[in-house]
């Protein structure tokens, strides 16, 4: 009689697919998902494209509610590049970010912070 079944081979390999194809779901629903979504107001201080081999848009954001208080600093990423070139184009105005909380993301490959912006509004 012959083999019935994968070989020992064959359960590894399966097993494997498995595995990559839990951590691909998993990084997708993470990625579509968002835990919170919100906007921030300030200027933007710092933006800048950083990484060694994923290169990723990080930037900063203070927040100043009250004259002679602590200014906060709100650390963000971006993903789309039209929201980049918005923020290049907003730099020393005020503006409003509009981000989505991603919680969970398994790899900085995506972005530095939990905080991915998809939209900017200048104010006058």
């Amino acid at each position: 009689m012959g083999k019935k079944g994968p070989g020992t081979g064959g359960w590894i390999l399966l097993i494997l697919l498995i595995i990559i194809g839990g951590f691909v779901l998993y990084t997708m629903a993470a990625l579509k998902w968002s835990y919170s979504k919100g906007e921030r107001a300030g200027y933007v201080q710092k933006f800048s494209e950083k990484g060694w081999l994923c290169k990723t848009w990080e930037g900063e954001l203070v927040l100043v509610s009250m004259p002679g208080t602590m200014a906060e600093k709100f650390m963000f990423s971006v993903r789309n590049e039209a929201v980049v070139e918005q923020i290049s184009k907003a730099a020393g105005k005020r503006v409003v970010l509009i981000y989505e909380q991603h919680k969970g993301l398994p790899t900085s490959c995506f972005g530095e912070t939990e905080y991915f912006v998809t939209e900017v509004r200048s104010i006058q």
